[in-house]
């Protein structure tokens, strides 16, 4: 005779919650896809970040020193919503020649966010400083990041006047 049959119903109801309570333990148990968080890139990047005495920071930018086409300034541009996290870029803008370029946001939220920016980001600094504007390659493989950077590095350069 079946296990299941009904002249054992204590028997069912005993498989049936021993079940239940196996599959909520299953899922409670799945750790869910938590967003990137935002970490600082010049410890990252390796390069120290100067800027001028009087300079500021913000997410809509903000520059310092300086005139349009001479002197020094250093701006931060807007933060870039990308599909893994945020991206801000920071540039120092020296008699109308970008000078430094620093990722002050970018993904960092689980270790392949890590392994794709950690080559992706000194490559789109080294590009925008060849280019000397926004209009850059994108990083293969690092698209949303490389698409970031860019729409944060325009930002700064208008808002550097350059």
């Amino acid at each position: 005779m079946h296990a299941l049959k009904k002249n054992r119903p204590l028997r069912r109801v005993t498989l049936a919650a021993a079940g239940t309570v196996t599959g909520v333990v299953l899922l409670l148990s799945l750790k869910p896809h938590t967003p990137p968080a935002v970490a600082q890139a010049s410890a990252a990047s390796g390069q120290s970040q100067s800027r001028s005495s009087g300079s500021s920071s913000g997410s809509s930018g903000s520059s310092s020193g300086g005139t349009k086409s001479t002197g020094t300034k250093t701006v931060t541009g807007d933060t870039v919503q990308t599909r893994w996290g945020p991206v801000q870029v920071r540039v120092t803008v020296r008699n109308g020649e970008i000078t430094e370029v620093t990722a002050v946001a970018y993904p960092q939220g689980n270790p392949k966010d890590q392994e794709i920016n950690s080559y992706a980001i000194p490559q789109l600094r080294r590009e925008a400083l060849a280019a000397q504007s926004a209009q850059i390659d994108s990083v293969s493989g690092a698209t949303y990041t490389s698409d970031g950077y860019k729409r944060s590095l325009q930002s700064a350069l208008d808002s550097a006047g350059g």
